[in-house]
């Protein structure tokens, strides 16, 4: 009996590949969230969900774990990183990357209330009265109007404006996500004051119906520091396992309820550390994809790198956090070497967790692989080039003039493949750094793989698995419908900066592609967070896994 997921790609989870050729099994059950962020109780009692990633905002029913999508990946709203509610019922929408503060009325009409704040996060609601804060170094805390009155500063400075909430005793307070501490101000404005300092990466604080504080930390080990502030002074350290935690609201029962950036889900926490999950969580992505020898599967996933059980039970181990950002990956040797396209190579060494910087300044690197001399060659999108970082890291220009190069990969006769996703080609680069497309006409080709005398690529625009044969250049589809990039529904819309204000933004979308050492494919099913393993089929259009693949 199968057993069907719900996913944030459609509303079955039931999503399959049409396939002759593969038979399709997930790695890992399909992610209803693309990460959890703000979260906040709603008039109706639901709990929302701001989704940094996708640009969206769903309500999720504590009792059955039923989502709902409230604010469309296709609305004005672009980069939700946290949300509020007024007093009449309206939600205000902390709009990260291009700077902007919004406010959904109860009838769902948006109104823009400010585009003057730079990098806002922080958001909360006194009644009637708005307030924001601004994630960046030197950040501000402001008032805000929804009737367009000027916005009044209460304090700037701000190391990391993050999650902030009304204390007990009428005062703001926020955390310094750079510095470990947490202050507090009056709303009213005056001089702010630090309440607690060496806290572990503070990323929001939150007061529980007893008034007493929560912090919580957004590194891997999910601390949450209980303060008593306006009691015993008591400081416990509850440790969750959640990695990643990025914020949380408490219902009138006072249970609360945490999201997570790196995993999503939403999940609540009891206060020895026992966690209980409402929605599953999974991964944000997955963006690059790679597997050793030994069979061990990575995934990049933006704020981490995962590792989806090969199991196929579901599990995923969160192998490191920030730094850096993961997207790209390759593997050889005992090491991972990664892709940050907000301009960075590193090499991570599995066995003992340390990361080596390999290149940095790079605009838009993406796909990654490693060439027969050892190099790291990489796609860098964003100046249409490919990359060589020798064991001194570096660099050498292999070619450049490309639309947007997005992912590499070698054939057995060490000839260099790169996919273009705006040509919609894959091209070779030959020894004399010229190009010459090996097949066109793809839709937007990203992830690259190649096995044998075939190169295969994830066509992310048509949602198919393109094969070409290096030796007679013959193309063909085998396999369709492939949960990658934005759901079926959705309407194309301006993609927003990779960069605000100093301050990392959205990176884009990339489905990657891998060989595992069984002759099997890896595939990035960005749009229901999943890793799919394709393997060779004996019996045409088999494609069942259990979970409802």
């Amino acid at each position: 009996m199968r057993t069907a997921y719900p996913s944030r790609f459609d509303h079955t989870g039931n999503r399959s590949a049409t396939s002759a050729r593969w038979r399709a099994e997930r790695l890992n059950p399909p992610s209803r969230l693309w990460g959890s962020n703000g979260v906040a109780f709603g008039p109706d009692g639901r709990l929302y969900v701001a989704q940094f990633l996708a640009g969206q905002i769903s309500a999720v029913a504590l009792a059955t774990g039923d989502v709902d999508v409230v604010v469309p990946m296709d609305g004005p709203v672009q980069s939700p990183d946290d949300l509020a509610f007024g007093a009449d019922g309206s939600m205000y929408i902390a709009d990260l990357v291009p700077g902007r503060v919004w406010r959904r009325s109860p009838q769902g009409e948006y109104t823009l209330v400010s585009a003057e704040v730079k990098v806002p996060n922080g958001i909360t609601c006194v009644g009637d009265r708005l307030f924001v804060n601004e994630m960046r170094p030197g950040g501000r805390l402001l008032e805000l109007f929804p009737d367009g009155e000027e916005a009044v500063v209460l304090t700037e400075g701000l190391a990391l404006g993050n999650a902030m909430q009304l204390g007990p005793d009428g005062w703001l307070y926020y955390p310094h996500m750079m510095t470990g501490q947490v202050w507090r101000i009056p709303p009213d404005g005056g001089v702010p004051e630090m309440v607690a300092e060496d806290v572990h990466e503070p990323v929001a604080v939150r007061f529980d119906q007893g008034g007493v504080l929560h912090v919580l930390s957004r590194g891997v080990e999910g601390f949450v520091t209980r303060i008593d502030l306006h009691g015993s002074g008591s400081r416990t350290l509850v440790t969750s396992g959640l990695v990643g935690l990025d914020n949380a609201a408490f219902d009138a029962e006072n249970r609360m309820f945490v999201s997570s950036y790196a995993s999503g889900g939403i999940t609540e926490l009891h206060p020895d550390g026992r966690t209980r999950e409402v929605v599953p969580r999974g991964l944000d992505g997955p963006y690059g994809v790679t597997v050793d020898l030994g069979g061990t599967v990575y995934a990049g996933d933006h704020y981490r790198l995962a590792s989806p059980a090969p199991s196929g039970e579901g599990d995923i181990t969160s192998l490191t956090l920030l730094p850096p950002f993961v997207h790209g990956l390759a593997n050889a040797g005992g090491f991972v070497h990664l892709t940050s396209q907000y301009g960075d190579v590193h090499t991570y060494d599995v066995d003992h967790g340390t990361t080596r910087e390999r290149a940095t300044g790079l605009d838009q690197p993406v796909g990654i692989t490693v060439g027969p001399d050892g190099s790291l060659v990489v796609a860098e999108a964003g100046a249409g080039r490919v990359l060589a970082i020798d064991d001194r890291d570096t660099v050498t220009v292999l070619t450049e003039g490309l639309d947007h190069p997005v992912d590499v990969a070698f054939d057995t006769v060490g000839r260099c493949y790169v996919s273009d996703d705006q040509r919609g080609a894959v091209l070779r680069i030959m020894e004399d750094g010229t190009t010459e497309a090996v097949a066109d006409g793809l839709g937007a080709p990203q992830g690259l793989a190649v096995r044998g005398d075939a190169l295969f690529t994830v066509d992310v625009e048509g949602r198919r698995l393109w094969t070409v044969s290096l030796t007679t250049g013959e193309t063909r589809v085998d396999a369709a419908d492939l949960p990658v990039g934005s759901p079926p529904d959705s309407v194309a819309r301006a993609e927003p900066a990779l960069f605000s204000h100093g301050m990392p933004g959205l990176p884009r979308p990339f489905a990657g592609l891998a060989v595992d050492p069984d002759g099997s494919l890896l595939l990035s099913a960005n749009g229901e967070g999943s890793v799919w393993q394709l393997k060779p089929s004996t019996e045409r259009g088999a494609s069942h896994d259990q979970y409802g693949l």
